[in-house]
């Protein structure tokens, strides 16, 4: 079935990646956010904005599940805009029964961490093997399989440090609160 946007949604969520790929091949993607890929998550953002001004939140009844997942994927990489993510947040919670659940947790995550705050589901890494912080260690796989989240092992979760951290871990990219202070999300 072809809905109305999903094959632009598609489009556009394929460009991020593309050339996400192109700078991680280049080694550009660490130091900072490169303005190429910055520039490409405002224009997908400013898009995705304009078509849910047409169809509301794109749902997979309204998109297909491909494009709805795009969707999300155009949202989470619009750090850059943080009520933006909140505000699409709050709609997928209004549509939970008509989007992938394990987005709203990635996205939820990605909103608490990105304020210094502890995140629900153990999406988001300090390092490849270290969880930021979270909410609850006790029930963290609960809530992961609640969504569709694969588990994870307790050697894992016994690597990711308390909330009370949170403030140790940031101090070590002054570059990057510095940053997330210049567009709101601190």
């Amino acid at each position: 079935m072809n809905h109305p946007f999903e094959n632009e949604i598609i489009k556009l969520s394929k460009l991020d990646l593309s050339v996400r790929e192109k700078l991680s091949a280049e080694g550009k993607l660490s130091g900072g956010y490169h303005p190429e890929m910055e520039k490409v998550h405002k224009a997908n953002a400013r898009r995705l904005r304009e078509i849910m001004n047409e169809i509301g939140f794109p749902t997979i009844s309204k998109v297909g599940e491909v494009a709805s997942d795009a969707a999300w994927l155009i949202i989470q990489h619009s750090i850059g805009e943080p009520e933006f993510m909140k505000q699409c947040y709050t709609m997928m919670e209004e549509n939970i029964d008509d989007i992938n659940p394990k987005n709203k947790a990635y996205l939820y995550d990605r909103i608490q961490v990105s304020q210094s705050k502890p995140q629900k589901y153990g999406t988001q890494y300090i390092e490849p093997e270290i969880p930021y912080p979270v909410e609850d260690k006790e029930n963290l796989n609960k809530k992961r399989l609640e969504v569709g989240l694969q588990p994870l092992s307790l050697k894992d979760i016994n690597k990711i440090p308390d909330s009370e951290n949170i403030p140790e871990i940031e101090i070590r990219d002054q570059e990057y609160t510095n940053w997330r202070r210049k567009v709101g999300w601190i």
